[in-house]
């Protein structure tokens, strides 16, 4: 399981909990509230304490609570990782949409002087 102590900064143990399909699958089911355990782990074949090793490893990259009301346990989405997971693409995307506009202009002059030169 991956813990805050593992990596130091909050980025790193986002990525971590998103690394695995059933984290991310669950992170999908909470997008419109609140859902029982047993609602998360309906679409998984695995068992409960695995799915439970799965839910503290989102609640350990704050990506969700957890709460009980008399038997029932929920969780809930917390979207402030996601968006700071969201800004760090963001910086990316822009460095490879400039880079891409980039080559546009570069396939451009390439195309044109091969019209001059026939």
């Amino acid at each position: 399981m991956v813990t805050q102590s593992v990596y130091a900064d909050p980025l790193s143990v986002t990525f971590s909990a998103l690394s695995h399909p059933v984290r991310r699958d669950m992170l999908r089911q909470l997008r419109t509230g609140k859902v029982t355990v047993k609602e998360l782990a309906e679409p998984h074949e695995m068992s409960a304490p695995a799915i439970t090793k799965h839910l503290k490893v989102l609640e350990n990259a704050k990506l969700i609570t957890r709460s009980q009301d008399a038997q029932w346990r929920f969780s809930e989405i917390h979207v402030s990782p996601l968006i700071e997971v969201a800004n760090w693409v963001d910086e990316y995307k822009i460095l490879w949409n400039e880079r891409l506009d980039r080559l546009e202009v570069y396939v451009e002059k390439l195309t044109k002087g091969d019209k001059n030169t026939q």
